[in-house]
């Protein structure tokens, strides 16, 4: 064998040696931003709060995402509750508070964001119950009382949507349905009204992701590396694992299918949602819609930065028609 020839096959295995590692490190990402580990499990740092060194580390091991859990509940917020449970059309068995409203005009069905828990809807709940709606909170699969340990960033959690959504009509007969999601919630919740026939009466989704591929390229720019082909690998390999086309994971196509009237609110200063990407998914609606980009809020609850922002906007949602 000659000399250029032992070069040309050295190089042909480092590349493929290369490209080996490069995808065994995008399908261990994949799966660590997409399963729960231990509630006490320290949660990893936004990619922007990170130093050098932090970021190297979790290029290299991914990052550590703790099961969410319900640390308060609604009596925290002076608010009577009932807890339910209902299941999923794949079986996964999920965990609802209820909190009764007397005489209530509407009834709203709420779902968290990536990472959090419906806990984190008690702020929402607690202003929707004052406006004379009734809340259903929902764990989605992975997070609080309901069973899992994966996350899906919103394409299984649809059928979680449709579950809860039928538990709010079987309890509510009749009453107008408001169907509430924050950013992966606003992306189950276009998702279940897309593939799952879900067809609320009013749509209010906050923080919602054109695409997850979009979201994802913008998580890599955060650590400072290129969204090519990093965050298309990530993705294959998430998509792999749970058995759907991340790729194909498309807020901004679901939301085609919303004929109802619609609030879509978000923040300027979002780094995951950018506001061209909020305004894009408002423009697919086909029922009246109104989007609202507040400043100074970034991917965050908009009611506790802005409460002013977000009671005007939801005011209008609900005003009769």
């Amino acid at each position: 064998m000659t000399r250029r020839r032992r070069r040309l096959l050295a190089l042909v295995a480092a590349l493929a040696v290369g490209v080996a590692l490069v995808n065994a490190a995008a399908y261990a990402h994949a799966r660590a931003f997409t399963t729960f580990g231990p509630p006490a499990a320290a949660r990893t740092a936004p990619p922007q709060a990170l130093s050098l060194g932090g970021r190297l580390r979790v290029l290299f091991t991914g990052v550590s995402l703790p099961r969410p859990v319900n640390a308060r509940t609604p009596a925290d917020e002076g608010l009577a509750y009932e807890t339910h449970t209902v299941r999923a059309a794949d079986g996964t068995r999920l965990e609802v508070w209820r909190v009764p409203r007397a005489g209530a005009r509407a009834v709203a069905v709420l779902t968290h964001g990536h990472g959090g828990s419906k806990a984190s809807l008690l702020g929402v709940a607690r202003e929707l119950h004052a406006l004379g709606v009734e809340p259903l909170l929902v764990d989605l699969r992975g997070a609080g009382g309901s069973e899992g340990d994966r996350t899906s960033i919103g394409v299984h959690e649809a059928l979680d949507v449709e579950a809860a959504v039928a538990l709010a009509r079987a309890l509510a007969p009749g009453r107008p349905l408001l169907l509430h999601g924050v950013s992966m919630g606003a992306a189950a919740a276009l998702r279940a009204v897309h593939a799952r026939g879900v067809a609320p009466d009013l749509l209010l989704v906050e923080a919602p992701f054109d695409r997850l591929a979009t979201t994802v390229g913008h998580r890599f720019r955060a650590m400072g590396l290129p969204a090519w082909p990093g965050a298309r690998l990530l993705l294959f390999w998430g998509g792999v694992q749970l058995g759907f086309d991340a790729v194909a994971h498309a807020p901004v196509e679901y939301a085609a299918s919303v004929t109802c009237p619609a609030l879509v609110l978000g923040g300027a200063d979002d780094p995951w949602v950018r506001a061209d990407e909020l305004r894009a998914v408002a423009a697919a609606m086909r029922g009246p819609t109104e989007v609202v980009v507040a400043d100074g809020v970034g991917h965050e609850a908009l009611l506790e930065r802005r409460p002013d922002v977000w009671r005007a906007a939801v005011g209008r949602l609900l005003a009769p028609r």
